[in-house]
């Protein structure tokens, strides 16, 4: 079943239910939440109210509170169906989730029916507020990007076409013209998401840097580095300890992590290097400027991105906690993942990278670590395109 499909059934089952939670749909941009949302609205009784706070301006607490208003007066007025109120982008309001809490908490003493559903574009930003404050009174939907089987299903992409466009579904109609596809994922989604949920949200006190490691880290995509050789790459000075700050920030709003290495503990290695990681390769040919043809002509530049594809599929899965990614690299050996769930631990090599699987590193691994299965993506094991229709917690 189609990801969007089973959080769309899994919302509709939580809204037709007794009112027990704020429901609150997390992911990063254009990955289907409004969507979600409304499908959701339209397939149960009660009246509903959309609102959004995606606005330059930044709603102060009071426009919270006339939108809240006016939904409890749709839930009032219910025959017994009770009312929902969708609010998106919560958390560009200042000081939301104390609002949203004292809200909440009056309704439920004064058995108003009003179910509240939650859409934020950035799960670290929205997850700040609702920890805090919420503790108890919600349940998240994580969104995810898209995979290539819901691509696929939606668009007909073919293996090749997600790998260089990546998971971003209301930028397909523009793939035929490639320099407007890139143009759009860079004006719609990266600059949005830098500068108006991160830049805007967060502490960041150096926006310059800031950005010079966003297009870096999609440059070096699949590759280990030291946060020394990032530093060093950079125009605006910055220290590790802000560089690894910056890129958990990107990690949250669904864009670039920096994978760990792994140590076999629960308890991972801080100071090691980095594997960074896109979230969806989209991000690394858009932001290249360079022509689809560039990668896909350059048997090293399409390794890394084909790599980067299997290591976007990993961890969009990892973002609802069915698995744990790393990598594993001791002195020239060197393993591109490894995921563990709560029952085996796996190890993976795509073959398509410019560097070639080698039994001397799983051998290596295999001696610190008990692995349960070593996986060759793109080789005998299974190939690329069926790694990337997979759920690979099941692997």
């Amino acid at each position: 079943m189609s990801f969007q499909r089973n959080q769309l059934r899994l919302l509709v089952s939580r809204l037709t239910e007794p009112r027990r939670f704020i429901q609150v749909l997390a992911g990063p941009r254009q990955v289907g939440k409004t969507t979600v949302a409304r499908a959701a609205v339209a397939q149960i009784a009660s009246p509903s109210l959309f609102a959004s706070a995606d606005d330059p301006g930044l709603p102060a607490t009071e426009w919270l509170q006339s939108i809240w208003s006016r939904a409890r007066e749709l839930a009032r007025g219910a025959s017994g169906t009770g009312a929902v109120l969708v609010l998106d982008e919560v958390q560009k309001i200042p000081g939301w989730a104390n609002t949203v809490k004292a809200l909440w908490d009056a309704d439920t003493a004064q058995a108003i029916d009003l179910h509240v559903v939650l859409l934020g574009s950035a799960p670290l930003l929205v997850g700040a507020g609702l920890t805090e404050s919420l503790a108890g009174r919600f349940e998240v939907l994580r969104f995810p990007h898209w995979s290539l089987w819901e691509m696929r299903a939606a668009f007909g992409v073919s293996l090749d076409e997600f790998v260089l466009f990546g998971g971003y579904p209301g930028a397909d109609p523009l793939r035929p013209t490639p320099e407007r596809w890139s143009a759009y994922i860079r004006d719609a989604i990266i600059e949005p998401t830098i500068a108006r949920d991160v830049l805007t949200m967060t502490r960041v006190d150096k926006p310059a840097l800031f950005r010079q490691l966003f297009d870096l880290a999609c440059a070096y995509s699949s590759q280990i580095v030291t946060w020394e050789k990032l530093v060093g790459q950079l125009q605006d000075a910055g220290n590790t300890t802000t560089l690894a700050h910056y890129v958990e920030l990107l990690a949250g709003a669904g864009m670039i992590t920096g994978l760990k290495k792994y140590s076999g503990a629960s308890v991972r290695k801080r100071g090691s290097s980095p594997k960074l990681q896109v979230f969806n390769t989209a991000l690394i040919t858009a932001q290249s400027r360079l022509p689809m043809h560039a990668f896909r002509d350059d048997p090293a530049r399409w390794g890394r991105l084909v790599e980067s594809a299997v290591g976007a599929h990993l961890v969009n899965v990892a973002m609802d906690g069915r698995l744990e990614v790393t990598y594993w690299r001791e002195r020239d050996d060197e393993v591109d993942f490894v995921i563990r769930t709560p029952s085996r631990t796996v190890a993976i090599e795509v073959k398509s990278s410019a560097r070639a699987p080698t039994q001397a590193a799983w051998i290596a691994l295999q001696r610190r670590y008990a692995i349960d299965r070593f996986m060759v993506v793109g080789g005998e094991d299974i190939s690329v395109e069926e790694f990337l229709l997979s759920a690979p917690e099941t692997m």
